[in-house]
């Protein structure tokens, strides 16, 4: 069976595609020499692993866990050059850490950098019938401080809260056999106050000046025809007394868009807005109090890469079961099908980027990360669970500020419906909330460093700067805090958490009852993130175990965090 054999791409779905996943020919490089060594014209290479695992996991069939300078990839494609017939070919990547070449028969089709973000090659010029053959090589330092790597140990062993890396492929490889004109890049916007939505489509090249596009939303319901002028086209439809996208109800439409040209796909959209008014962060037009879990998508078998779909749909759930409305999609940019998930099942996201690693003091830094992270916002976009953005995590004094508002303001060109974090947790330049992770155990002590700025106008407890310091009124939540150290298993050598270790599990429930109640009860907090969903390797400070095994009683849990919020009321 192949592994992982699910349409990769949710929000723009083609009908003629083929999965590559499965098994690979796989070839160590540590002396990064293989380029010259010509690998990419080897007939064969030396090991077989499991695509799209990383060979550090033990699902990919290597599970080497020591650092991996360069490491290559090689299969067989099977072309049927009648199908391709005035057809084109391309070959997709969902993502390869961290810099990655890739070969057809022996000729470079393209180099993409940035080990999160999906990139694909037309390579219909550099096929022919029957087999094929691709290779891949990818270079990964983790040691590099122009690298961005998130969660990822620069390290041999893993320590504190960096784990495992991840090397090379870790999601879907797959073809499409796409018409010669046909839509690269789809930008969905809604608009809720008008009862519109905004359909922008992008393509690979200009058709003829009479081109048209026709899109049709709930089998027709809804339809509208618009002309494509170059290589774009824009269109709005409308929704008359529309069914909203929310927590409580997911609510989606279905779009199917066809173009003359031959092209056509589906996708789908939530009617949804956010705003911010106040303190309060509001989701069509209420204010929303954001219970979230901090998420940092690590499985033990797989590491980055969740070993089904299924999986990352049960995270979803054991979050919601656990009383969370939403998540913080922490330090990595996460597989597509898990804002998939949240689409259907009405879930809250904030969209992270691994900036970690990454020397952000340095102007270069903006090289190294930019570029991805506009493919990841680009690539989020559509998704109506997503409701905020967050470039950079816990960055602290001596940051290049000029990096932090470059990423912000192209973030905001890109995306001017959400609202962005500039660093989470850390000293913000310019950033539309002020956010602070606060890991105090005690929740009285907890409660009193909040309580004289739920009373006064003050500034809350955040890193500032002298450029950007705290304005009144301007929203605020703890985007960490608890992380409290309780392990279930019987091995506890190396593990950790935040704070002392409970007495009993008792004392775990009277923590997290108290500080989340602090920050529930607060009139001038939004929301809150805990830390954390599961344990990951070592950090032993989950709701849920490694293997996603609840460590507590669910329904405990769940009801010390659905009493109304001061900030709803």
């Amino acid at each position: 069976m192949i592994p992982r054999n699910e349409y990769p791409r949710p929000r723009l779905v083609r009908k003629n595609w083929e999965c590559l996943n499965g098994e690979w020919q796989f070839e160590f490089d540590h002396g990064n020499s293989g380029k010259n060594r010509r690998l990419y014209e080897a007939e064969s290479f030396s090991h077989k692993i499991i695509v799209p695992f990383a060979p550090e996991s033990k699902l990919s069939g290597i599970e080497y866990v020591d650092f991996m300078t360069s490491v290559w990839y090689r299969r067989t494609l099977n072309v049927d050059m009648k199908a391709l017939e005035n057809k084109r070919l391309i070959l997709h990547f969902g993502a390869v850490d961290y810099l990655a070449e890739v070969w057809i028969n022996g000729v470079s089709v393209g180099t993409h950098k940035g080990g999160f973000t999906p990139f694909s090659f037309d390579i219909t010029k550099h096929v022919h019938d029957g087999n094929n053959i691709i290779t891949l090589k990818a270079y990964d330092d983790t040691r590099n401080d122009l690298q961005p790597s998130g969660k990822q140990c620069d390290e041999y062993y893993n320590c504190g809260c960096s784990y495992t890396r991840t090397t090379g492929i870790w999601q879907t490889v797959w073809t499409e056999i796409v018409e010669d004109i046909y839509v690269q890049k789809l930008k969905l916007t809604p608009d809720v106050d008008n009862g519109k939505i905004y359909i922008e489509m992008y393509l690979n090249k200009e058709g003829a000046s009479s081109a048209k596009a026709t899109a049709s939303i709930d089998d027709r319901k809804h339809c509208t025809e618009f002309k494509i002028t170059g290589r774009q086209a824009r269109a709005s439809i409308d929704i008359p007394d529309a069914k909203l996208w929310d927590i409580d109800k997911p609510n989606l439409y279905d779009l199917a868009i066809k173009l003359d040209t031959g092209d056509e796909f589906t996708s789908y959209f939530g009617m949804r807005k956010v705003e911010l008014d106040g303190y309060k962060f509001k989701i069509n037009g209420r204010s929303v109090f954001q219970r979230l879990v901090l998420d940092q998508g690590f499985y033990p078998d797989g590491i980055y890469t969740a070993p089904t779909d299924e999986d990352l749909k049960k995270d979803v759930e054991l979050s919601m079961a656990a009383g969370f409305n939403g998540a913080r999609l922490h330090m990595k940019i996460f597989e597509p099908r898990l804002s998939y998930w949240a689409d259907k099942l009405g879930y809250l996201l904030w969209a992270e980027y691994p900036n970690w690693g990454l020397d952000v003091s340095r102007a270069e830094s903006l090289y190294a990360m930019l570029p991805e992270w506009v493919e990841a916002v680009e690539r989020d976009y559509n998704s109506p669970a997503i409701i905020g953005w967050c470039p950079f995590n816990e960055t602290w004094s001596g940051v290049d500020k000029e990096v932090f508002k470059t990423v912000y303001n192209v973030t905001k060109a890109i995306d001017i419906t959400r609202p962005v974090i500039d660093a989470s947790g850390g000293e913000h330049v310019i950033t539309d909330i002020f956010d602070y992770h606060d890991y105090e155990q005690n929740p009285e002590k907890f409660r009193e460093t909040y309580a004289e700025f739920a009373e006064k106008e003050i500034d809350p407890p955040c890193w500032r700067t002298d450029e950007h310091k705290y304005i009144q009124g301007q929203p605020y939540f703890i985007s960490e805090f608890g992380g409290t150290w309780w392990n279930i298993d019987i091995d506890n050598t190396n593990s950790w958490g935040y704070g002392k270790t409970p007495e009993d599990i008792e004392e775990v429930y009277k923590r997290f009852e108290g500080l989340t109640g602090v920050l529930l009860d607060h009139p001038k907090m939004f929301g809150y993130c805990y830390t954390q969903l599961t344990d990951v390797f070592q950090e032993k400070n989950g709701i849920f175990s490694f293997t996603r095994v609840p460590k507590f009683d669910l329904e405990r849990i769940r009801k010390s965090q659905q009493r109304v919020a001061a900030i709803e009321k």
